[in-house]
C-alpha cells in the first residue's frame, strides 16, 4: 500500500510502498483509511519537536486525524465489524489504567498515538484497536470528519472544561479561527450562552468565525490586546481559548484575561513568559489542554451529526501529501486540509 513516510527531520515525507499492516491481537481493528487530516502538529513533527517525546524509529508513517471503514477486526471485538464506518480516537489506550478507570484516557498509562509514537492513517491501512473506534452513521463520509478526531476533540474537550466559566454575560475569546478554531467556534455556539470575540490576522478566517457563531471579531494587528479590552469594558474576558500560542499570541492571550479568568493553552510551539506575581495578584488561571477523551469524541460526533458542527476541508489525494503540508504552512489551506487514499 501508498504511505506517507517520514525519513528525516527537517526535510518533507515522501510517499512509498509498506507493507498492510494485519491484525496481531484479539482487540486489533484494521480500518480503511477515508480520511487523514493534515494537522499543524505534523509540520512540528517534521520540525522535529516530538522527535525527544515520542522516540520513534524513522521511517515511519505520519496521519493522527483518521476515519474509515472497518477492514479487519480480532477475535475478541465485539463493538464494530467489518464495514462498520469508523471515526478513531487518537490514542488507542489500555483501559486498565488509572487515568483511563477515572475517565481520563488521552492520559493513559499505556497508550499508543499511531501518527507520532507509531505507523500513523496517512496511508491504505491503519491498525488501531476497538476502543479507538467511535461508529457512525453508514453515510457519514470519512473524509468529512476525519479532523475532528484530534482536531475537533482538542478544540471541545477545552471548550467542555470551560463550560462552567461561560455562563450568560460572560466573554470568551478565542484566538485563531483555523483549522481548531472554527471547530472550537462552532462547539461555543452549540454549548454556551457565552459572547464569541474571535481574534485573528486574516479578515477572511473573521468572516468565516461569523459565519461559524462569533459575536464579534479582532484583527491581530498589534492592537488586538486593547481591543479586546475595548470590547469588555477594560475587564478582558473570563475565558481565553488560544488556539495559536506561538509567535506572540501567547503573550497576547494572558493579557486578554480578566481578574479571575482562565487562559486556555490549546495551540503550541511559543513560550509563556508571566511574572508570578502577574498570576497572583489577579488569580488567572493557565490551563493547558491535549487532545481529548473517547467521550468528548463521541460526544463530538452528536453534534456533527446533527450539523451543529461542520468541518470546513480542502482535500488532497495521498500523492499530494507533501502539497497540503506546504499549503497548510503557508497559510492557503482555511480550515482543515485532509488526504483521502
Amino acid at each position: 500500500m501508498k504511505a506517507v513516510r517520514l525519513h528525516g527531520y527537517h526535510q518533507m515525507p515522501v510517499v512509498e510502498e509498506v507493507a498492510e499492516p494485519t491484525v496481531q491481537g484479539p482487540l486489533d481493528v484494521v480500518v480503511r483509511v477515508g480520511g487523514a487530516g493534515v494537522c499543524r502538529t505534523d509540520l512540528h513533527i517534521v520540525e522535529g519537536q516530538w522527535a525527544e517525546a515520542m522516540g520513534i524509529a524513522l521511517p515511519y508513517t505520519l496521519g493522527h486525524e483518521n476515519a474509515g471503514w472497518v477492514h479487519e477486526a480480532g477475535s475478541a471485538v465485539t463493538s464494530v465489524r467489518a464495514g462498520d464506518t469508523v471515526i478513531l480516537h487518537p490514542t488507542p489506550t489500555c483501559g486498565l489504567c488509572r487515568a483511563c478507570r477515572i475517565g481520563q484516557d488521552m492520559h493513559c498509562a499505556d497508550s499508543a498515538f499511531p501518527g507520532l509514537s507509531r505507523d500513523g492513517g496517512m496511508a491504505a491501512f491503519l491498525l488501531t484497536s476497538e476502543r479507538a473506534c467511535v461508529k457512525l452513521d453508514p453515510r457519514t463520509r470519512p473524509e468529512d470528519v476525519a479532523a475532528l478526531a484530534d482536531a475537533g476533540i482538542t478544540a471541545y474537550h477545552a471548550v467542555r472544561k470551560a463550560i462552567p466559566l461561560l455562563h450568560p454575560g460572560t466573554t470568551c475569546v478565542v484566538i485563531g479561527a483555523g483549522g481548531l478554531g472554527h471547530i472550537g467556534i462552532q462547539c461555543l455556539a452549540a454549548l454556551t450562552a457565552t459572547r464569541i470575540v474571535v481574534v485573528d490576522r486574516n479578515p477572511d478566517a473573521l468572516k468565516l468565525a461569523e459565519q461559524l457563531g462569533a459575536h464579534a471579531g479582532v484583527v491581530a494587528d498589534g492592537r488586538q490586546v486593547d481591543a479586546v479590552k475595548d470590547l469588555t469594558d477594560g475587564r478582558g474576558a473570563e475565558v481565553v481559548l488560544d488556539f495559536v500560542a506561538e509567535q506572540g499570541a501567547e503573550q497576547d492571550g494572558f493579557a486578554m484575561t480578566a481578574r479571575a479568568g482562565s487562559y486556555y493553552v490549546i495551540g503550541y510551539g511559543g513560550t509563556v513568559r508571566i511574572p508570578t506575581l502577574d498570576i497572583i495578584s489577579t488569580e488567572r488561571n493557565l490551563v493547558g489542554n491535549i487532545v481529548g477523551t473517547y467521550n468528548d469524541l463521541a460526544e463530538l460526533m452528536v453534534l456533527a451529526q446533527a450539523g451543529k458542527v461542520t468541518l470546513h476541508t480542502r482535500t488532497y489525494p495521498l500523492e499530494a501529501a507533501v502539497d497540503a503540508l506546504r499549503d497548510l504552512d503557508a497559510g492557503r489551506v482555511r480550515g482543515r486540509a485532509i488526504l483521502v487514499p
